[in-house]
């Protein structure tokens, strides 16, 4: 049986509304694994919780009840156990594309020799060869994901979460930057969860794919992926399971629209 690397169990997190008057639940009594070294793609539809429940992996939220596992233990995943690729870039605009990916390399006080080997390396592994004294204004939104790519990488995390990693850029750029994606994963056989709403994306990427409900957020079913690498995405039956995981969402976007009664 394949190593569990992540166990979320039975977490449930809610946040007070602005007037305090009463909480909103986001995520309720969610339980799932996560293998060594398997890609695990979560959709859901927007709002849904899908962020939080990723936030808490991170161990930059709190569950109000469960605990998540990493490797059989009760722990805050910490950040160098974690590496995480938000939506939105996240780069520091004054630093370098090398000074961005060393970030974390100075906060655990590696000598600098080391930091800018390590830098170089993974700044190459994802396609920046060339541009490491480039500034994040100078790099296109595609580029500058790799620069994120990099820096969660560079950290040798255990597991690689990614939040919509792809999600504001352009459907070509977004396609390349998958079959990139699986080639790093490839590569290093990092265990990865990825946040998504884009069917087609989750069915490309994954091994398995998580459908949540609406808010608040619950596992409404699971999928496996069968399809070999590299996946063509008009091949029959991944055109069919695409077909399933959108009805399931589907269902809960109808059930959000209907006028309360």
């Amino acid at each position: 049986m394949d190593k569990i690397k992540v166990e979320v169990n039975n977490i449930s997190k809610s946040f007070s509304k602005a007037d305090e008057s009463e909480s909103l639940s986001v995520i309720e009594d969610v339980s799932f694994d996560v293998y060594e070294g398997e890609f695990l793609c979560i959709v859901g539809s927007s709002g849904c919780g899908k962020t939080t429940i990723l936030r808490i992996i991170a161990g930059l939220q709190y569950a109000d009840v469960g605990e998540v596992l990493l490797d059989g233990e009760k722990t805050e995943l910490e950040s160098s156990k974690v590496g995480m690729v938000f939506q939105e870039f996240a780069l520091f605009p004054w630093r370098t594309v090398q000074k961005n990916v060393e970030f974390g390399l100075e906060y655990k006080k590696l000598p600098p020799e080391e930091r800018e080997k390590l830098s170089k390396k993974f700044i190459s592994l994802v396609g920046l060869a060339g541009y490491e004294d480039s500034y994040p204004h100078q790099l296109s939104g595609g580029m500058k994901q790799r620069v994120a790519i990099a820096r969660a990488l560079v950290n040798d995390p255990d597991v690689l979460l990614m939040d919509e990693p792809f999600g504001a850029l352009d459907a070509q750029t977004r396609n390349i930057l998958q079959d990139e994606l699986l080639r790093i994963w490839t590569e290093t056989k990092k265990t990865i969860i990825f946040i998504t709403h884009n069917v087609d994306e989750a069915v490309f990427l994954g091994d398995r794919v998580l459908v949540l409900t609406k808010r608040p957020a619950k596992i409404k079913n699971e999928f496996k992926i069968p399809l070999a690498r590299k996946r063509n995405r008009t091949n029959t039956e991944f055109v069919m399971l695409r077909k399933k995981i959108l009805d399931e969402l589907m269902e809960e976007i109808n059930i959000q629209s209907l006028p309360s009664t």
